[in-house]
């Protein structure tokens, strides 16, 4: 398994609108090898907000095919043209092998 985890830090108050927009039906949720996505907000410290927006991926080859595909391309076209908004401080981007996984014990 494959992980992106976008951080998003944004101005105090403006967390719910990086929510609304990752929350949202997107191609991301079609390509072939996508696993889930998940939202997480950090406790909000006095100023700003920090967000990470965590991708699973099937494979590091199923993530490689979504950063060269048509859909991800334009996205990134699309907010190089418009800009990011101004309420948002910083933003990365990293990507992790998932080497292992706990999950609760089946119930009986």
């Amino acid at each position: 398994m494959w992980v992106e985890a976008l951080t998003i830090v944004v101005q105090e108050g403006f967390s719910d609108q990086v929510v609304h927009r990752f929350s949202q039906e997107a191609a991301v949720e079609k390509a072939p090898g996508f696993v889930d996505l998940s939202i997480l907000v950090k406790k909000a410290r006095k100023g700003e907000e920090e967000i990470i927006v965590m991708i699973r991926w099937e494979s590091e080859e199923a993530w490689k095919q979504w950063e060269v595909s048509e859909p991800h391309l334009e996205g990134h076209r699309r907010e190089r043209e418009h800009g990011k908004p101004e309420f948002v401080l910083r933003s990365s981007s990293s990507v992790y092998a998932v080497k292992a996984v706990k999950t609760a014990p089946a119930a009986i």
